[in-house]
């Protein structure tokens, strides 16, 4: 795992803590050794106006990746957008991204 602290990541996931929905994104982006920083949201659904502003819903989890322009939320689909964007489907064909889907789930 490399969870950036200092911002020099292209993946930002918004998350709660103890959420399972988020520690299954978490499991992933270890899972390829993607850098990514942690944003921890309110847990009350009706503050997390920051996740509303970046993915338009106010679930987590929540990702932007500025290294496709991919943001997205919705744990399977966040999941199904790595494998395809950094897993070994990927890597075979080369790295190229091929996603793009909504949803939520906390």
């Amino acid at each position: 795992m490399s969870q950036s602290a200092s911002g020099s990541s292209g993946i930002t996931l918004y998350r709660l803590e103890a959420c399972p929905f988020c520690e299954r994104v978490v499991r992933k982006l270890q899972e390829y050794d993607l850098d990514y920083r942690s944003r921890f949201v309110e847990p009350m659904h009706s503050d997390r106006n920051v996740v509303k502003r970046i993915s338009g819903k106010r679930t987590v989890p929540a990702i932007v990746d500025e290294n496709t322009g991919v943001t997205m939320s919705e744990s399977a689909n966040i999941v199904e957008y790595l494998e395809k964007t950094y897993g070994e489907e990927a890597r075979a064909d080369g790295g190229e991204a091929h996603a793009d889907a909504e949803g939520g789930d906390a």
